[in-house]
């Protein structure tokens, strides 16, 4: 899934001057597209969604083909929860929901709606396809084509595909969602396109490429175009985020220690495989530059003239100044405030009662579980949110279990599928069941069918308990992993 975690002041952005301090202190999520950065699509915190721009190029979706610097509601993307939204240089606009819908309108002259048709469309249409039987959870747009990642992990595309940036093995239009044949087998995670050509990474934190590469965007090392997805080498790191715009012929990716890298066109010149930036997020590779500036994904919204309550939370997690209780784990303070995990969590609220010793503590010890893993969690509390490595998150989904946190664990399979690889596959297949993590369990088995060769060699695999190993071995040759 495309990530969404970075924060913009949209006030930064010209095309938002536009608007009234109200409306801009009520806007949640927020993305500029458009040849001149002068269109805009927001949504607030009620779930409502607002489009509004100048001298625009096509429609905005409001059923008309008039600029307005009044935004209009878009009523049939009200409430449905937009989690991936992207555009193309017509610009033409896809969208996924939460529930895995795709929608799509604007410029069509290359069928990148994915309708068949090569009619313009003035308002917010769902993509009917085949993909209407998968749920759609990332989308992203080149210049005139468009790309759909599934929940299953297989990428499709239509539109424009004179350079290969379909992937199809080939360089003619596709007019409907057709599927990225060549990477069969591998499980894709996210998808990014810049002007003509294609990134995805898998779950295994590998790059591929294709489509265009006249400025050594595809990262291969030649200028060569590629019909059909190529692996690019990141020096042995793994990538947790691609990068790339419609309007530049630049591409971007972060790794697991947080290095962000970059290639293909940069002020003028042409690098050809990925190289080392200061930067801290691929967001600053396009603020830097791409041209138009506009926002390669959909980004939340922060507000800096007043502090919101989820905001003062996050501020007060670990304050010494405010907190009244302290946790010991591993020798190490954590404070925190009782009112807090009160209202937070059942366990606590069970705690604090007066029959329980710890209710009276002004420092209560934990030793069943480690300091990150703890840490991790009380911040959860405060946060709503994770930030913890991989191989970490297996002690925080067992905390999550004997806490009954659900939404924890949810958070927690989503860290672990981030950070699954062949030699830990087995181990986390292992951890999912333990748990109860069924979501998880499928992930990570559906993970060690796709790279049964290599699965089977890893230690992990063998120390398996017997009944776990009958039970997996079973399952994969029932959905044809043994086929000789």
């Amino acid at each position: 899934m495309r990530p969404n975690q970075a924060m913009v002041d949209v006030g930064k952005w010209p095309i938002f001057t536009l608007l009234s301090p109200q409306e801009i202190a009520s806007i949640r999520k927020a993305c500029v597209f458009g040849t001149s950065a002068n269109e805009a699509i927001y949504i607030t915190h009620n779930d409502e969604v607002y489009v509004f721009g100048l001298n625009c190029s096509n429609c905005l979706g409001t059923g008309d083909n008039q600029s307005t610097i009044v935004p209009k509601k878009l009523e049939v993307l009200c409430g449905k929860k937009i989690t991936s939204l992207s555009y193309g240089s017509g610009p033409h606009v896809i969208l996924s929901t939460e529930d895995g819908e795709v929608y799509a309108w604007g410029h069509n002259g290359y069928s990148q709606l994915g309708n068949g048709t090569t009619n313009q469309g003035i308002s917010p249409v769902q993509v009917c396809t085949n993909l209407l039987i998968k749920k759609a959870l990332d989308v992203s747009c080149g210049s005139h084509h468009s790309m759909v990642l599934t929940s299953d992990g297989e990428v499709y595309g239509w539109g424009y595909n004179g350079n290969g940036q379909l992937g199809l093995g080939n360089n003619g239009n596709q007019l409907t969602p057709c599927r990225v044949a060549t990477l069969h087998g591998v499980c894709v995670l996210q998808i990014a396109c810049g002007y003509a050509h294609t990134l995805a990474l898998t779950d295994e934190g590998l790059l591929y490429a294709w489509g265009a590469n006249t400025y050594g965007q595809l990262g291969t090392g030649s200028k060569s175009n590629q019909l059909s997805p190529v692996q690019i080498m990141m020096e042995k790191e793994r990538v947790v985020e691609i990068a790339a715009c419609h309007s530049a012929h630049t591409s971007a990716a972060k790794t697991q220690s947080g290095q962000v890298y970059m290639w293909g066109q940069c002020r003028g010149q042409s690098v050809i495989l990925p190289h080392l930036t200061h930067f801290t997020c691929t967001d600053d590779v396009f603020a830097c530059f791409a041209t138009p500036a506009v926002m390669w994904r959909l980004l939340s919204v922060e507000h800096e003239d007043f502090l919101t309550v989820a905001e003062s939370m996050k501020k007060e997690f670990d304050s010494i100044e405010t907190a009244d209780l302290k946790f010991r784990v591993d020798g190490k303070y954590i404070h925190v405030h009782k009112a807090v995990l009160k209202i937070r969590c059942e366990h606590f609220r069970t705690m604090f009662q007066s029959y329980w010793n710890e209710d009276m503590k002004e420092v209560i010890e934990i030793d069943q579980f480690s300091y990150p893993v703890y840490r991790a969690f009380l911040e959860y509390l405060y946060t709503d949110s994770v930030d913890l490595p991989p191989e970490d998150a297996i002690g925080l989904l067992d905390l999550a279990t004997s806490y009954c946190e659900n939404r924890l664990k949810k958070l927690c399979q989503h860290i672990i599928k981030r950070g699954i690889t062949v030699e830990n596959a087995f181990s986390l297949l292992s951890a999912a069941v333990r748990y109860d993590a069924e979501d998880l369990e499928e992930f990570c088995f559906k993970f060690c069918v796709n790279h049964l060769t290599e699965v089977t060699q890893t230690a992990a695999f063998w120390q398996m308990d017997g009944p776990l190993l009958k039970e997996f071995i079973s399952k994969a040759s029932k959905c044809g992993a043994f086929k000789n």
